[in-house]
Parts: C-alpha cells; sequence; structure tokens
C-alpha cells in the first residue's frame, strides 16, 4: 500500500504551524513541518506528535458513555447509542428549565473550543435555546482582561493588537515565554528565530518576570519583578515618558483622545515608587523607558504573568497606553491589528461589562460571561437561580479554576451533567453523559481564533487526514443534534444548521480579501496555505468605537490606579508568592496523557531560589507542603537560580490522581494541581479575572 501525504495546521496552541502528515492506511507515518506555510515556515514543536497520540490513544472515548452507580457506591461507565445520550441529555436540560427557569442550566467552554472551529461555529446551535446567565469559560481564568481593554479602548473585545516583531527593533515583554507557549494572545510560531533576527538587526528584547524563563535566556536584558507589582513597572515606564517630553503619538494625535488625563493620573508613580514596591532599580526603569522612546519601532506586550493576576485589567490598559503615547499603536514594528481573511470581529458581538453580576458574590459579568471562580459557590448555594445542571464542552475546570477541590466537591451535588469531551478526566467523571467528538484528524480545520491574533496575516484550510468512523459525529454536529432536540422539547421551531464550511467560505468572500477572489475552493487548491502579507496599519478604519476614536482616559482604569497605591500602601507581608510556569510540551491540562509528552524528568516540580530552599529548612529534590487560604499539595522542591527570590513557581494543568480518573498515562504522571492552591477570592477585581499570579502562600517540609 503507497503512502499519501497530507496537510493540516496543528491546533494544538496558538501557533497553529502548518504540518505534513504521511498516513499509510489506517497509520501515521510521519509527522513533520510544512516549509511551506507562509506563517510557521516548516516550524513545529514537540507537541504536533500528540495529533498522532490523540487520533491513537486506547483511552479516548469513540462512543457516548453515560455514568452507572452501582449498590456499593462504585462507578462504571456503560456505552450508550447516539440517540439515547442525545435524548437523555435533552429531556434533562428541558426538565431543568421547566421546573426551575433557564438560570438553572450552567455552561462551562475550555479553552480547547477555540482551537477547533466547529465548538465557535455551532455552539449558538444550542445555546440559543439556554440563554442562561450562568455562562463561565477558561477566557477569565486567562485573557479575559486583553478583552476588556480592547472593548473599552478600540470598541471591540477581539481588537487585540500584537507585537509587528518582524520588524521591530525593541520589544518589552512582561510575564510572557513565547518559547514554551509560541506565543499566546500573539500567534507567532518559530519565535525564536524572530527573536534572534530581532537582536542581529541590533535590536533589543527586554523580559520583565520574577523566573529567568527560556525567553529570557534569549534577550538582550531580563529584569525580575515582584508578582502583582507589574503595574508599578508600566506606570512608571508611562510617566517617564509623559515626564521627560517623550510622549508622541504620531499618526494617532487626532485619534488618541485624552492622553492629558492619563499623564496626570500616572504623574504620582514615579521610578522611585516603583522601585520600591517591584524591585526594580528606579534607574533601570528610566532608561527603559528612554530606549523605547528613541528605538525607530518599539512595542510593549504582556501576557499571562500580568493578565492573572491582582491588577491583570489595569497591567493591560498600561501596556496599550505605553504603545500608543509613544506612537507605536498602528505603526510597523511596533502594535498592529491582524486583518485575517475571515474576519470574527466583523461577526461577533463587541462584547459587553458589568449589564449583570453574579448571583452570590456580585462579580462582574463580561460578553454575558461570569468569571469562573465563582462557578463552584453558583452550583453550591441555594436560592432562585442555583446552577442545577451544568454543560461543560472541552474543559476541565477541576483542574483549570481556583480552588478546583471546592468546585470538585459542588459538581457532585449537581441533578444532572452532561460534558461534550472525549475523555474522562477530573471534571468529566462528574458527568451522567459524556459526548465524545470525532478526533482532530477526522475533520477538517480552518482557524478562526488565532488568524486574528497572527504576526502575518495568511490563511488555510485543511481537509480531515482520515474518515470518521461510521457512529461518530463532529462536534459541530452534536451542537446542532442536542439543540433540535432541546427545540423540540421546549415548544420551539428547531433550526437547521448550516455545514462550517458553508460558513467559512461566506466569511472569505466577504473579508477583507474576498475582492482578490478568495474563497474556500481557492484555500483547496494551496492546502499549505496562502501568503496575504504583513500587517498593515489600519486605524481609524478598523475601529469599532462609535467615533472612530481611541477614549484612552478609561474611567476604571484611572480609579484602579488608586486601588493599586492602597494595595501596596503598607509594608507588605513575608509570605512566599506563588507563580505558573509553562513548558512547550505542555498546554494546560490536555497535553498528560501522551507518552512522547510526559516522559523525562518529573516537570511538576516546585522552583525556589536556592535561598528560599535554606531559608524554609529544606534541601533541594526534598518534599514540601506549598499552602495558601483555600489548601495545601505535597510536591517536590527544586532549587534554581532562575527564580526570584520570595517567588515559587509550580506548573498548571496537573494533579490527575483523583479517583475515577480515565487517563492512564497522565495518571501515572499525576503530579498536584496548582489550582489546588489558587484562592477563588484572590481576583482581578476589575475585570473578575482570576489571579493565579502572585497568590501568597507557605512552604514547609513536609
Amino acid at each position: 500500500m503507497s503512502s499519501k501525504l497530507h496537510y493540516r495546521a496543528c491546533h494544538l496552541c496558538e501557533a497553529i504551524c502548518g504540518l505534513v502528515i504521511e498516513t499509510q492506511g489506517t497509520r501515521i507515518l510521519s509527522i513533520k513541518g510544512d516549509r511551506d506555510d507562509p506563517l510557521s515556515r516548516g516550524h513545529l514543536c514537540p507537541k504536533a506528535v500528540a495529533l498522532r497520540d490523540i487520533h491513537e490513544d486506547p483511552d479516548r472515548l469513540r462512543a457516548p458513555v453515560k455514568r452507572v452507580q452501582d449498590g456499593a457506591g462504585g462507578v462504571s461507565w456503560q456505552p450508550i447509542g447516539w440517540d439515547e445520550a442525545l435524548d437523555t441529555t435533552a429531556r434533562a436540560l428541558a426538565a431543568t428549565i421547566q421546573a426551575h427557569g433557564v438560570d438553572a442550566v450552567g455552561v462551562y467552554m475550555g479553552n480547547p473550543s477555540v482551537h477547533n472551529y466547529g465548538m465557535l461555529t455551532h455552539q449558538r446551535e444550542l445555546f440559543q435555546y439556554i440563554r442562561t446567565k450562568n455562562r463561565f469559560s477558561a477566557t477569565s481564568v486567562d485573557q479575559l482582561p486583553h478583552h476588556l481593554v480592547s472593548l473599552w479602548l478600540y470598541g471591540h473585545k477581539l481588537l487585540i493588537p500584537v507585537p509587528d516583531i518582524d520588524r521591530s527593533d525593541y520589544l518589552l515583554m512582561l510575564g510572557a515565554n513565547p518559547l514554551a507557549s509560541n506565543g499566546s494572545i500573539w500567534t507567532v510560531p518559530d519565535v525564536k528565530k524572530r527573536i534572534r533576527a530581532l537582536r542581529e538587526r541590533g535590536g533589543r528584547l527586554v523580559v520583565v518576570d520574577p523566573r529567568r524563563t527560556e525567553t529570557a535566556l534569549e534577550a538582550s536584558e531580563h529584569l525580575f519583578v515582584r508578582p502583582g507589582s507589574d503595574a508599578f513597572f508600566l506606570a512608571a515606564v508611562l510617566n517617564t515618558l509623559f515626564s521627560e517630553g517623550l510622549a508622541d503619538p504620531g499618526a494617532l494625535g487626532e485619534v488618541a483622545q485624552g492622553l492629558d488625563s492619563v499623564a496626570a493620573a500616572v504623574a504620582p508613580f514615579t521610578p522611585e515608587l516603583a522601585a520600591r514596591h517591584s524591585g526594580i532599580d528606579s534607574a533601570a526603569i528610566v532608561r527603559i523607558a528612554r530606549e523605547f522612546a528613541a528605538a525607530d519601532s518599539a512595542v510593549c506586550y504582556g501576557r499571562m504573568g500580568v493578565s492573572t493576576q491582582a491588577f491583570g485589567t489595569l497591567c493591560q490598559w498600561l501596556i496599550q497606553m505605553i504603545n500608543i503615547a509613544s506612537g507605536n499603536l498602528d505603526r510597523p514594528g511596533g502594535s498592529l491589528f491582524p486583518q485575517p481573511a475571515v474576519d470574527t470581529v466583523q461577526t461577533a458581538t463587541p462584547g459587553g461589562y458589568a449589564r449583570q453580576h453574579s448571583r452570590v458574590r456580585g462579580l462582574p459579568e463580561f460578553d454575558r460571561e461570569l468569571p469562573a471562580a465563582c462557578l463552584a459557590e453558583e452550583i453550591a448555594t441555594p436560592g432562585e437561580g442555583q446552577i442545577r445542571a451544568l454543560f461543560t464542552g472541552a474543559g476541565n475546570p477541576v483542574l483549570s479554576t481556583p480552588n478546583g477541590r471546592q468546585l470538585d466537591a459542588a459538581l457532585g451535588q449537581l441533578d444532572f451533567m452532561v460534558s461534550l469531551d472525549p475523555y474522562i478526566n477530573e471534571t468529566t467523571r462528574h458527568a451522567d453523559i459524556i459526548l465524545p467528538p470525532t478526533s482532530p484528524l477526522e475533520h477538517d480545520h480552518y482557524d478562526l481564533s488565532f488568524h486574528l491574533l497572527a504576526v502575518r496575516n495568511t490563511a488555510r484550510f485543511n481537509e480531515a487526514v482520515f474518515e470518521p468512523p461510521p457512529d461518530s459525529l463532529h462536534d459541530w454536529e452534536i451542537f446542532a443534534a442536542l439543540g433540535q432536540r432541546l427545540a423540540t422539547l421546549l415548544g420551539l421551531e428547531p433550526q437547521q444548521p448550516t455545514p462550517p464550511q458553508a460558513i467559512i467560505d461566506f466569511g472569505l468572500q466577504a473579508g477583507h480579501y474576498g475582492d482578490q477572489g478568495l474563497s474556500l475552493a481557492k484555500l483547496r487548491e494551496q492546502p499549505s496555505g496562502v501568503d496575504l502579507g504583513p500587517l498593515q496599519p489600519c486605524l481609524p478604519q478598523r475601529l469599532h468605537t462609535p467615533d472612530k476614536t481611541i477614549a484612552c482616559a478609561v474611567p476604571e482604569a484611572l480609579a484602579d490606579l488608586q486601588r493599586l497605591r492602597d494595595a501596596f500602601n503598607g509594608d507588605g507581608d513575608s509570605s512566599l508568592r506563588l507563580i505558573g510556569r509553562r513548558h512547550v510540551r505542555s498546554n494546560n491540562s490536555w497535553m498528560h496523557n501522551y507518552h512522547r509528552l510526559v516522559k523525562g524528568r518529573d516537570r511538576c516540580t516546585l522552583l525556589m531560589h536556592p535561598q528560599d530552599v535554606a531559608r524554609h529548612g529544606l534541601e533541594n529534590g526534598a518534599r514540601a507542603r506549598l499552602a495558601s487560604r483555600v489548601g495545601a499539595v505535597d510536591v517536590t522542591v527544586e532549587a534554581s537560580p532562575e527564580m526570584m527570590p520570595g517567588v515559587v513557581s509550580l506548573p498548571h494543568g496537573f494533579g490527575h490522581a483523583r479517583d475515577g480518573v480515565r487517563l492512564r498515562t497522565a495518571v501515572r504522571h499525576a503530579g498536584v494541581s496548582c489550582n489546588d492552591v489558587t484562592d477563588e477570592h484572590y481576583l482581578d477585581a476589575l475585570s473578575g479575572n482570576a489571579a493565579v499570579n502572585g497568590v501568597p502562600v507557605t512552604v514547609s517540609a513536609v
């Protein structure tokens, strides 16, 4: 039997690297980088092999299952047909809505849902009939501050500018490690070569991070910063630009309004004040501001470390202010808005903020979603609007949201739970029904999300590598079939779905490049993708604000500057501060069941500076108890000079030792969950985003 080549974009992280997959019959022979992909240029990371592992994984569910409780209290999983699974689910959801109201149904969507276009195009086929206030997603444990600031400044939650690294002369990076993540809210495959090219042409990369990360090792300069204090550093850089007359918005002068008010608001944030709280020398802050202003092109970029902290929204607003005030927004080599072939900015709602609040704690919604940190209490607290039934899609919030043990206990109180997921994991083990979709290689692929954040405008559509098994459903088909059944039970008219390929074809022809003849047929002719060119200035036309201006002096952000000063007004505490970390072989909790990605030395260790190891009476390799207000875990200590003293680091996504998990490889590399220590009450007050970085913790010998 001869072999066959297939072209595919990897969907396992935000880099969407192009792949060439060689198969023989139903076997995968090899997975290599696609040198003709205009975005990734042949690059791939170790996660690409996981596409084969996912497809072949014996633990992956191939048919729906229902949880069966035996008389002795044990649980087994019984395979059932699709009709029974969908009918049972629809009846349970309809009964909950009819008995308790639509808000008694909760929805949680996980991170992988944005990596699969069928999950994005067809959620509405179900959720148009479940207009619940109790919607949650991984957004509020991740990038929510980016969306909120984009809504305030640019008029749309998805208008997020990204660093134009290939033409930049100066990149100031905070709380990001793209050499491990391949970019985050910034699709930048092959980032190591791009960083080295920047430095070779005389540019500088300055990394500000509590850990000397893999990216920091490639940087021109690395500065340690105390977790949660980044806003002081950013405000002082911005203050220096204004106070030394270095601010010049350039072409944005008529577009950016209110910079005088911003300058007045940050005037108290001197480099000396920032040095006292951040640990970064005041002279270094002034020098960086001057270097930034003097560069022909520069960009400030911040990611998880500055988003998932107590001042995440303020940090993201300050980053945008630095880029705007220096004239580097909408400028080649600065911060630019991608213009993807299918532009979801044109089709998605702009978003909204604080139009309603959570029932128990009064946390604000964003884009009709409540903060995931309050999901457990909305299940466990009786009263009108209590969540009694839960739908989860491609999510594992027991491992991914703060105080996972609390949520773990709450899930056991539900009347009904259904999960659209291919695995029995730490969360779905509570489900009554699990609906598994086809494997990634059994359906076609177009990336709707990450072209919107890409360092270059490109597009590619790839066919399925394998035919789906006869008795299987794609995720979009599951949404549609379940929605039709629910509509009928609620006495509504069921809708007939449009296939996702047709949606993409319409988007291509109606998009930025439709007048150039771009269509699905054209992309099928070029399976490695088409190059649509470098990012280009597009303001004010691309703004979605009513008057096509940027109102820089956001009242909520200006007020939050005072909260920042108040929070750091005292002497502070002597607690260690916990941060996370990313590894190139991992992505949240969904990359741990594949031997080739978890083999080697234990990665779920607690990094501590050697001084802290000695100060706490520990030794390298010893077991220690990491504790916070909400819980404790026992973990192996790894002494590392790459850590800032006073800071400890534990990776995210582990903790697979819970009863009933059917992930054999992950269980053998179980580790512990950092979210058994993170605190559901430790939040960014502006957005409600979880502050999983900077959590006060203690460490002691076991």
